[in-house]
């Protein structure tokens, strides 16, 4: 018998009866094999007791269906010994019958078997659902413990998404009605109408995003220490011309182009990555607004000398504790989330925490569906909420179309979409996961019976995301790995690498991956041509990466092996590259004369401070400027502040 701890909010079936009404109670035994029925309460629960326990408690059990007896094993073995409506469907994809309606215009039903095992807590429907605790003993002899949920996962991606439509054909003769919202006219049926299904298979995008982000990071502090990342003084948010910028600096460019959108609706995508960027180095205080644009902080300086995995790790810790920005504002066809409505919010440290905690739980390098991930969230108990009072979110209208409705604040509708952005916009903007992912109103749209909904081609960009991989850049992020290893691109096409440093594709095509790889490190010559350039391979050191990652790409694709010339060529660089290092900022100060600067240098209190940087210049590191200016006090120097 497995160990029981009575964490079964009741106490007892008894307990659980004595709440009930007499009709209620009759009902149940009318579930029973009994003859001549009891009249008084007390009779009634006695009858109904002694078929709770022994052969008759088996028999009962044995009319249970498969989904019934999960709902009981589930609610036997769960950690507050109570039924969880949500958690259990997102499990089985079924809810389990508790009864049937006697009459659809009315609440009441007839009750299931299931009834006689798990009991409300409070009479009046109020309250949760348990199993009593004394019946719950007897269960656990012989009722064993459910399998414990699953996240499928697949190592191959398939090539499209399917896509099943519905059509919904008015009755013959049916004039229909107009319906004026603020969104626009539409008409309505007066009738039921038919539904026709059809289905469409849609080819995927695929984005894998792990070399992009190395690329990236440093391409993006870079440009902001250029001063070319504008930003809002109010909120931070990058406006058109710096999103204009970044999209120029990002290798792949962003998930869909620029002003894609909607044929009919003209509703537009607009941008992912680029509006990511300037939140996440600023979040991780690498840049911070000087005016009206980014500026690099010291700790940002600092990172354009560190491997660029290290630097992206550094900011997806630090996103998932900023309060500086909730990704639910990205969400925008639902409104209410400003005044009133934001202090209903839930902090989104907290929301980020339970998802990344959730992401830990992925295989990886394998692709994992959104939709089966948002399950197994669910059903495994990685919960959150978006708002504690949804009446204040709406679509539209604040009133008719509010999200305190019945149904219209469910999970699919507010957390899977604040999932949605985290993963799409956040998580992949910094290479954690690879993407397949189809345009947003290619996907069935959940939320059409919302309130001013019609209208809408998506409820959010991020609608689009089918499959992610957690990719080994995401295992180092997430504390999975100790150590990056970066992902070995099999080798799909033959490469000629001639003396010249050029590289001629011999036979096939480059894929995405191979031929961004490339870029990385060598200047575009021709559709099928590319020169490997000094400049490139030492910005690509300086930003982490290795110079075997492209010697081992190069010769695994070239049967001749690697000429002697670029042989030699890679070694020279590789060696080059790290000819000098960055030890960090200093300050150049200029002495009097020569000799101010010689006694400085080389007086016990102050030599460990400075360097000689000339006859008359001294260079102080920054963080040693207090200390270097206390110490030439005490020689009897000053040195004005500027």
């Amino acid at each position: 018998m497995a160990e029981f701890k009575n964490n079964s909010p009741i106490p007892t079936v008894r307990a659980a009866l004595d709440r009930l009404t007499i009709e209620q109670l009759k009902e149940l035994l009318d579930l029973l094999p009994l003859g001549r029925k009891p009249t008084r309460k007390a009779d009634l629960i006695a009858a109904v007791e002694d078929h709770l326990d022994g052969e008759n408690l088996r028999a009962l059990w044995e009319r249970l269906d498969e989904t019934q007896r999960s709902a009981v094993a589930e609610t036997l073995y769960a950690p507050k010994g109570i039924f969880e409506a949500d958690r259990f469907r997102a499990k089985y994809g079924v809810s389990p019958v508790f009864g049937t309606k006697k009459d659809p215009r009315h609440y009441r039903e007839i009750p299931s078997p299931l009834r006689l095992f798990i009991y409300r807590e409070m009479t009046h429907e109020v309250g949760v659902l348990a199993v009593p605790g004394d019946l719950a003993q007897r269960l656990l002899t012989f009722v064993p413990e459910p399998a414990a949920s699953s996240l499928p996962s697949v190592d191959q991606l398939p090539e499209d998404f399917e896509l099943i439509t519905k059509e919904y054909v008015w009755q013959e003769g049916d004039r229909g009605i107009t319906i004026v919202t603020r969104g626009g006219t539409y008409r309505a049926p007066t009738q039921k109408p038919t539904v026709k299904t059809a289905s469409q298979r849609i080819p995927l995008l695929r984005r894998d995003t792990e070399r992009e982000a190395v690329i990236e990071v440093g391409s993006v502090l870079r440009l902001i220490d250029l001063g070319k990342v504008a930003v809002s003084e109010k909120t931070q948010l990058p406006g058109t011309a710096a999103l204009r910028e970044i999209s120029g600096v990002l290798p792949g460019g962003d998930f869909y182009p620029a002003g894609a959108k909607h044929s009919d609706s003209q509703d537009e995508i607009g941008p992912i990555k680029p509006f990511a960027w300037p939140l996440l180095v600023q979040a991780a205080g690498l840049a911070e607004p000087h005016g009206k644009k980014l500026a690099l902080t010291k700790t940002g300086r600092s990172a354009l000398g560190k491997p660029a995995a290290e630097t992206l790790r550094g900011i997806w810790q630090r996103w998932l504790k900023t309060r500086s920005f909730d990704e639910f504002n990205r969400v925008d066809a639902i409104k209410g989330q400003r005044g009133k409505g934001q202090r209903s919010m839930t902090a989104p440290v907290g929301r980020r925490a339970v998802i990344a905690e959730a992401l830990r739980q992925c295989p990886v390098n394998a692709w994992v569906k959104l939709d089966e991930f948002s399950r197994y969230m669910q059903a495994t108990g990685y919960d959150f909420e978006i708002t504690r009072n949804p009446w204040d979110l709406y679509i539209e209208d604040a009133n008719y179309g509010s999200l305190g409705h019945a149904g219209f604040h469910d999970w699919p509708i507010l957390q899977k979409r604040y999932l949605g952005c985290l993963l799409f916009e956040y998580a992949a903007t910094l290479g954690l996961i690879d993407l397949a992912y189809v345009e947003p109103w290619d996907v069935p749209a959940d939320y059409r019976e919302l309130w001013g909904a019609d209208g809408l081609s998506f409820l959010s960009r991020y609608d689009g995301l089918v499959w992610f991989r957690l990719n080994p850049l995401g295992a180092f992020c997430l504390g999975l790995a100790e150590r990056y290893e970066p992902t070995v691109t099999a080798a799909k096409t033959a490469l000629s690498i001639l003396p010249s440093l050029q590289i001629k594709i011999a036979c096939g095509a480059l894929s995405t991956e191979e031929a961004l790889f490339i870029e990385i490190w060598a200047e575009r010559k021709g559709n099928d041509l590319w020169r490997l350039d000094r400049g490139k391979i030492l910005n690509a050191v300086e930003n982490g990466r290795q110079i075997n990652e492209l010697w081992d790409f190069l010769d695994a694709r070239d049967p001749q092996g690697l000429p002697d010339t670029v042989e030699g060529f890679l070694a020279t660089t590789a060696r080059q590259a790290r000819a000098l290092k960055n030890t960090g900022p200093v300050l150049l100060i200029e002495c009097a004369d020569a000799d101010i600067a010689e006694l400085i240098a080389g007086h016990e209190s102050t030599r460990s401070l400075c360097r000689r940087a000339g006859p008359k210049h001294l260079a102080v590191g920054i963080e040693s400027e207090e200390r270097f200016r206390k110490a030439v006090n005490g020689l009897g120097y000053g040195m004005p502040k500027v």
